[in-house]
């Protein structure tokens, strides 16, 4: 490590520390590529975050707990590649961050992994002051991120840098070879901050509770429904009454139907009425003095199979 490099450390400490005291890395914090999000940043942007982001502190998974600091950024440079273009044909560019470390024994195996590229994948945090349509410039327009005009794809470009919050690990990030999560605000407009979800843990714990009000809403929708099953108890049940009325059979022996349509519960009915002598016209019932309701809707519909009433009732 040259002087230079750590008087840039030492800049950010409390007191001197020697380069066998420190370890330090290089990280592509983000690019001017578009994203999967159809963002991008400028190249504009991109200087402005290498000015913000010195200083700043490496998280992890974008929580801000001051226990998952684990390094922080002492310089930064933006790099063009001359052999690679983006998506949309411009030199890629992308900025270049350099950190350190205290070593430590409880940071030993976090060194490891970054050594052995198991914590590699990195996101960013900031601020953008505009969002730019790459199709129209405008910050305002009906053209969709993601959709193609005319040949071109539109995304939106991300500007005016105003802050830097913070650089995480992450497992999977917005951009790709780097990583960004993005904090934008139009003019006029409330700045909001967003957290990424990294974990499928963190993501059942978000959607599980729109599922149960999901389900509970549609619950009640239907809480004064009768199920397929019950619906079709009790057709059943008016088959068997009707299919014996028809059949001159007592009501009682509607129980003793069988058949799982009302064709076939009328056969049965048929077949029973026809090895049994006990057929009669049903009778009011003593205890309503009235008929049933199947028993008064099928007569409504068939008066002349109407019960007669004795004249002194």
């Amino acid at each position: 490590m040259e002087q230079a490099e750590l008087a840039k450390i030492n800049a950010l400490t409390r007191r001197e520390f020697t380069e066998e005291e420190l370890y330090t890395f290089p990280v592509t914090l983000c690019h001017n590529d578009i994203d999967r999000d159809f963002e991008r940043f400028t190249d504009e942007s991109l200087e402005q975050m290498a000015e913000l982001f010195i200083g700043k502190t490496i998280i992890k998974d974008h929580n801000p707990n001051a226990d998952n600091q684990a390094a922080r950024i002492y310089d930064t440079e933006v790099v063009t590649d001359a052999e690679k273009l983006t998506q949309d044909g411009r030199p890629f560019r992308y900025l270049k961050g350099y950190a350190y470390m205290v070593r430590t024994s409880e940071n030993a195996d976090f060194i490891l992994e970054i050594d052995a590229g198991i914590k590699k994948e990195v996101s960013v945090s900031c601020s953008a002051g505009k969002k730019i349509c790459s199709v129209c410039g405008k910050e305002s327009c009906e053209h969709i991120a993601g959709k193609i005009y005319d040949g071109t794809l539109c995304c939106h470009l991300l500007d005016n840098i105003t802050d830097a919050y913070e650089l995480s690990f992450v497992a999977v990030p917005a951009q790709q070879g780097a990583g960004v999560t993005k904090h934008y605000h139009q003019k006029g407009a409330v700045k909001m901050d967003f957290t990424p979800i990294t974990t499928q843990a963190d993501f059942d714990a978000a959607v599980q509770p729109l599922i149960d009000a999901a389900v509970a809403a549609k619950a009640a929708e239907f809480a004064d429904w009768i199920s397929p099953e019950q619906y079709h108890a009790a057709m059943l049940e008016q088959f068997r009454t009707k299919a014996a009325l028809l059949a001159g059979l007592p009501s009682e022996f509607s129980d003793r139907l069988k058949g799982d349509t009302e064709e076939e519960i009328q056969k049965d009915a048929q077949l029973l009425a026809g090895l049994t002598n006990v057929r009669q016209t049903p009778a009011f019932t003593a205890e309503t003095n009235g008929l049933s309701g199947v028993e008064k809707s099928f007569y409504e519909k068939n008066p002349k199979l109407a019960p007669k009433r004795k004249e002194n009732e």
